[in-house]
Formats: C-alpha cells, structure tokens, sequence
C-alpha cells in the first residue's frame, strides 16, 4: 500500500505499471466458528460474522435470521449486494417488498431505507452481504449508517 496521497495536479505522477504487493493475510478461515461481534449484532437483532481480510475497497459479513426474525429497519450511503446462503424471506426496499431464497443475490442500493425478514417460522435464514464501505471509509469516512 502507498503511503502517498495524490491530489488533483500530481496526475503525471501516476506509475507506469504496477507491481503485486502481497498482504501478510490472504484467508481468513472458520469465518462463522469465530464469536459474534455481540453489541454490533445485538443493535441489529441478528448475527453478524465479519470476514476479516485487509481489503480497502469491499467488506464481506456472513448475517443471520432467526426463524421468523427480522433485521432493523435502516440506510446507508454504500451499496451492498446479499447472496443468500440458506432459508427464504424478504427484503423491503423503500416500498418494494423483494422476495429471496437461497441461492438468490439482492442489491441494496444507497441511501435506500430497507429491512430483512426471515419468512420461516422453523428456520434460520443466512446471507453473505458484501459492501464497498471500506472503499468510501478510506476515501475520507463517506461510509454512513443510519438506523430508522
């Protein structure tokens, strides 16, 4: 990673070619073996696991709902797109109810307010949401969540 930060008339500055800089983390194993973060995924009302790789533009996190759960209604200014690992619900979009199963991917576009619902009453619904708020985070802390 460089140490630099460009500005508007260092454009002429940029390298030629690149060269692969290789982090000293490249796996992060037994993602879901690992413990909840607890106050972040008991302000969420379901569980949230945190794929810890030392990416700078995209964050991925395995969530869950509980038979019949739901998430927090709320916004953000990153997008995310869900694949949903296991179970079937919905997704309420602004106004538009999206339904999902495993196997399916939803977007959340940005600043849109949304929610999730596990549609089974018996089983647990798992998503794997990947967002790009690192890459705002690092680009001067765009990245902003906003609870209903």
């Amino acid at each position: 990673m460089m140490d630099r930060h460009f500005q508007s008339a260092d454009f002429d500055k940029t390298p030629p070619n690149l060269s692969a800089i290789l982090p000293e983390r490249l796996a992060h194993r037994g993602v879901e073996r690992e413990e909840v973060r607890n106050a972040y995924s008991e302000e969420r009302k379901h569980p949230v696991y945190f794929v810890d790789l030392p990416s700078h533009a995209i964050s991925m996190t395995i969530g869950g709902l509980n038979p019949g759960g739901r998430s927090n209604r709320h916004r953000h200014t990153y997008e995310t797109i869900l694949y949903v690992l296991e179970g079937r619900g919905y997704s309420m979009i602004e106004d538009q109810r999206i339904e999902w199963e495993a196997g399916d991917a939803v977007y959340i576009p940005v600043w849109a307010w949304h929610h999730h619902v596990n549609a089974d009453q018996a089983e647990p619904a798992r998503y794997l949401a990947c967002e790009n708020a690192p890459m705002l985070q690092n680009m001067g802390r765009l990245a902003i969540r906003e609870e209903a």
